[in-house]
């Protein structure tokens, strides 16, 4: 009876450990999604006369993102290990000089032998997602030396989508979007606006944005809805880019306003973070400015709960020993829908 006994109950007990164990282990469900992790910069500026050592400040910049795995988020931002990237995205001015004889195309097979395009073909070690900005030259078939960046870019689209690696491209295929976890993610190249704004007249038509706001009202409509899903909207220019006028800067506020805009990322003007809204708004949009690859880069965490994210800066980006930093942090709650 005893030995019966002993025997019914460490069958019991196996049974109640396993269900332990099976839960403890148990695997992040549907409605708990896996953290997005992903870097940002901008203005590499690769060049081909002028400046050459840029090249190699852009290559330790580099260096320093395939190494980044593992290392420790500042204590600031609560610590614990960076988790690998899921993408780098290169807000514009990719190349220094977009429509130049001889020297265009050689800037650009610099910045697609740093950057490579799927993290298997260039020196960086993750799938790239870049724009355009006011450098790298005009529309296609509006080049005067017969390379234009903006077609490569467009390949370069053709190539995501047939992989997979971004869902939604804009008919012109400049302008796409694409979906890391429930983050969403929209690409409005040099600013979101439809054209130039009629009181701008500078440097058509190398400044046509080219109907970016009109994409990302689609697609947000088409692919965010009424979900409260995180949204992520970059381009090249910012709402300190005077030329980018301020009255299209209420435009795409009042176009993505009905959405859960967590962030918008910009290059051209500097590094810093600030938020924006036109007046008499009540929320405000988080906007970060990327800065120059050679000098750092943004790195960005996002979960259901929070967004963290921190400039990785060389202390002095021509030192022969290059030692790194942790500048402009934001630690932002993150609720669904708000």
């Amino acid at each position: 009876m005893n030995r019966i006994r002993i025997t019914t109950f460490a069958a019991a007990l196996s049974v109640v450990l396993v269900a332990l164990v099976g839960t403890a282990a148990a695997p992040t469900t549907s409605d708990d999604p896996p953290g997005v992790t992903f870097i940002v910069t901008s203005d590499s500026h690769y060049v081909s006369s002028k400046n050459l050592d840029r090249l190699d400040r852009n290559k330790v910049s580099i260096e320093r993102m395939n190494a980044l795995p593992g290392t420790a988020w500042p204590d600031k931002l609560g610590g614990g290990k960076i988790e690998k990237p899921r993408g780098v995205l290169a807000l514009g001015d990719l190349i220094d000089d977009g429509d130049r004889r001889d020297e265009t195309p050689v800037q650009w097979r610099h910045f697609e032998k740093q950057f490579g395009l799927d993290g298997t073909d260039g020196l960086l070690k993750y799938p790239v997602f870049e724009g355009w900005g006011n450098h790298d030259g005009p529309p296609i078939g509006k080049e005067k030396f017969g390379f234009s960046v903006q077609a490569k870019i467009k390949e370069r689209n053709a190539d995501r989508k047939k992989a997979g690696r971004i869902g939604n491209v804009a008919e012109n295929g400049l302008h796409y979007s694409w979906d890391w976890e429930q983050v969403h993610f929209v690409q409005a190249n040099l600013y979101p606006a439809d054209k130039q704004h009629p009181k701008i007249r500078y440097s058509l038509p190398w400044h046509d944005p080219q109907g970016a706001l009109s994409f990302v009202k689609d697609d947000l409509k088409t692919s965010v809805g009424d979900s409260g899903r995180p949204v992520v909207i970059m381009s090249h220019c910012g709402v300190d880019t005077d030329w980018w006028n301020p009255e299209d800067w209420a435009e795409f506020y009042k176009a993505v306003k009905p959405y859960n805009v967590i962030a918008y990322f910009y290059g051209h003007t500097g590094t810093g973070l600030r938020k924006y809204k036109p007046e008499g708004e009540e929320k405000a949009i988080d906007c970060v400015n990327t800065g120059q690859t050679e000098k750092g880069f943004f790195v960005v965490e996002i979960t259901t709960k929070r967004m963290r994210l921190g400039y990785h800066i060389k202390k002095d980006a021509k030192a022969e020993t290059v030692e790194w930093e942790w500048k402009y942090l934001l630690d932002k709650p993150l609720v669904q829908g708000k």
